[in-house]
């Protein structure tokens, strides 16, 4: 299979608590991505998504749309690898 556009993204702000997780899932439905979603200790929201590069750019730019008020910075980090995700899940 062909390699697939993959991004870690950080998410820090008032992120956890607040129906993040579920949000990132139900949008990751509208875009044909793969990947998971987490909290993390310190507070932050850890992503993973994979796909074609404008597909994920588009779904972690809705994320930060629909959940502006929350999202006080986003870290984004990007390579080419084969596909590892076979849909997208909260973890």
């Amino acid at each position: 299979m062909a390699d697939v556009h993959h991004e870690i993204v950080f998410f820090t702000g008032h992120v956890q608590g607040v129906g993040f997780r579920y949000t990132a899932l139900q949008i990751a439905k509208e875009f044909e991505v793969a990947g998971f979603v987490r909290n993390l200790p310190d507070g932050r929201v850890h992503l993973e998504a994979e796909g074609a590069p404008s597909e994920v750019n588009a779904f972690v730019l809705e994320i930060g749309e629909r959940l502006h008020g929350y999202v006080r910075k986003v870290e984004r980090s990007g390579q080419k690898r084969s596909p590892q995700f076979s849909g997208f899940v909260i973890s």
